[in-house]
């Protein structure tokens, strides 16, 4: 029922689009009244006049939006449709609201009926998003099915082409342009409005009507077991045959479900390529026009009996679906690669954030370390210095004692004394000779300081090169996975390029088929011309011919020449005949 609500929406977002004159995402109320009336219509929905005026009813007069419209939508119509009304009728409304605004004033190849039948073959392969469009490969899809239908050959690269051109910035088309698109003949080329329009109609059958097959076969009747020619049309869950197929007159039909099957009969009764449908109760007889028709049919009715059996929808419609779940994949794939793009390239940012951070730091430690080196180079410049003015200095004083000793010698205590001061002044030589020594020391603690800074910058610049590798290998990773993804799409194309041989394979010998059921048709209205023909020569000379019949058991008249032509009872209608005439006259 899912399914079924969603396809309405589609239909009715069209009319609701159509009644938005100023395009400003609102309706009149009047309006809606008004759609909501003919929806119950043809929806045949009992119509509640009451519900609508009290879901409606608020002292706000202005219009009412999609929004507000859907909850009365659904609680009140499409909760309550059943499967019982005529969809093309309701399409045909649907249709009528939004045609006259939309539709453009260029001239087509379609006619009117062809452009309905394209807007509701656009509701069936649009997205279930609104507002409504086709993407791109529902378009080569349909495109390519009108072409095989037209019996051309599809042009892969034009369609190619015209993706290449197509607007980036829009998910698809929308049902007009979709109508002027296939109206212009862009990619039907060579083709007249009928072949066209019969295209249009064929795949209109089959995705949207579940014909499956059709076509003329000669079915054995129940009673009087004759042969006659009917046009048969194999659906879902039934078989229907008319007398021709203009689909005007039904002859019957025959309900299939899972306890049906079908066989394939001898040739008999002047009869060929016959085969049996079973159904519970009641058995059908048909002869197929040739074997290649006979295996057709039984094919296409055992896949029918099969998916049935399986619960399974209409091929077309299966395929849609999958076609739907491929694209979802692909976008849920696409998604989660430039997800993983995105986080590889916020990791590598991060990584680059802890590079330079690291970078920043070790220039740090080179400042602070060239700047402690310049600090030991000045102290030890002016440790050099003063070194050398304590040494000038001592050697001045040894000088005024030796000249002391020379001069004054007899003053010995004083020498001594003086003696005791150079004893002091060696102390402190001593001193300063430590405190070089220990200068020296630091000198060394700074160069082991250095050299320690030295050895965590290499170590620093080995994870550096190590986190490097690790990018790269995640990198080609990605590439790796990358070129799988390729390969997959390129074995895709392949077996769709496989897929479209057999089809053309196939057309062709539809067309064979074709050719010769045309002959075989003429054949049979030559034949059926020459009987009616004489049928008629027959009824003009009624009174000079008779057929030959079978003779009566009643005893027969005898006249002058001979036994009579005609019973009694016939002679007495003559006669009440000819009196009639008489008292006409």
């Amino acid at each position: 029922m899912g399914g079924l609500k969603d396809e309405l929406l589609k239909a009715i977002w069209h009319a609701f689009t159509a009644l938005d004159l100023d395009r400003s995402g609102k309706v009149s109320k009047s309006q809606l009244k008004v759609l909501s009336h003919n929806l119950c219509t043809v929806l045949k929905v009992p119509h509640d006049p009451v519900a609508l005026e009290e879901h409606f009813r608020d002292d706000d007069e202005g219009p009412v939006s999609n929004q507000g419209y859907m909850p009365y939508l659904n609680k009140f119509i499409l909760e309550k449709v059943q499967d019982n009304f005529d969809k093309i009728e309701f399409n045909r409304m649907c249709w009528t609201l939004c045609v006259k605004k939309n539709l453009t004033k260029t001239p087509l190849l379609t006619t009117e009926e062809d452009t309905f039948k394209i807007w509701v073959i656009f509701n069936f392969l649009s997205e279930d998003k609104y507002p409504l469009v086709i993407v791109p490969e529902e378009i080569e899809y349909l495109l390519k099915k009108l072409t095989e239908a037209m019996g051309g050959g599809w042009q892969q690269e034009q369609f190619e082409h015209y993706k290449i051109n197509f607007d980036d910035s829009k998910d698809g088309l929308s049902v007009w342009e979709l109508i002027e698109l296939i109206g212009n003949g862009h990619f039907s080329k060579g083709m007249d409005r009928q072949s066209l329009s019969m295209a249009i109609n064929e795949v209109f059958n089959e995705l949207i009507l579940d014909v499956l097959k059709q076509g003329y076969m000669m079915k054995k009747g129940h009673k009087r077991k004759n042969w006659t020619e009917r046009w048969f049309v194999l659906k879902p869950h039934i078989i229907s045959y008319y007398v021709s197929e203009d689909l005007k007159d039904k002859k019957g039909e025959i309900l299939l479900d899972e306890n049906c099957c079908v066989e394939s009969l001898p040739d008999k009764d002047g009869k060929k390529c016959l085969f049996l449908i079973k159904c519970l109760d009641k058995t059908f007889e048909i002869s197929a026009s040739d074997k290649k028709k006979k295996q057709e049919w039984l094919q296409a009715i055992h896949s029918t009996i099969h998916l049935l059996k399986l619960g399974s929808p209409p091929p077309h419609k299966e395929a849609r679906e999958r076609r739907k779940e491929l694209r979802k994949k692909l976008l849920a794939e696409q998604e989660e690669l430039e997800r993983q793009m995105k986080e590889l390239q916020a990791a590598n940012e991060n990584k680059q954030q802890e590079l330079e951070t690291v970078r920043k730091k070790l220039e740090e430690a080179a400042s602070r370390a060239a700047e402690e080196e310049k600090k030991r180079l000045q102290t030890q410049v002016e440790l050099q210095a003063r070194f050398s003015t304590e040494l000038e200095r001592e050697k001045h004083i040894r000088q005024q004692m030796e000249e002391q000793v020379a001069q004054k010698s007899s003053e010995l205590e004083q020498y001594l004394q003086r003696v005791r001061e150079l004893e002091d002044m060696y102390l402190q030589l001593q001193e300063a000779l430590e405190d070089e020594r220990q200068a020296r020391q630091d000198e060394e603690t700074v160069r082991k300081l250095q050299a320690r800074l030295l050895e965590e910058e290499s170590t620093k610049r080995a994870e550096l090169e190590k986190w490097h590798v690790e990018q790269q290998q995640a990198i080609q990773t990605t590439e790796a996975e990358k070129q799988e993804l390729e390969n997959q799409r390129v074995l895709k194309e392949r077996a769709l390029q496989e897929a479209m041989a057999q089809l053309q394979q196939l057309e062709l010998e539809r067309k064979q088929a074709l050719e010769q059921y045309e002959g075989v048709k003429k054949k049979l209205e030559m034949a059926t011309s020459k009987t009616k023909s004489w049928k008629d020569k027959v009824a003009q000379h009624e009174g000079l011919i008779r057929l030959i019949e079978p003779g009566s058991k009643n005893p027969h008249l005898i006249t002058n020449w001979g036994p009579a032509a005609f019973t009694e009872a016939e002679l007495e209608e003559r006669e009440k005949t000819w009196k009639g005439k008489k008292m006409a006259e």
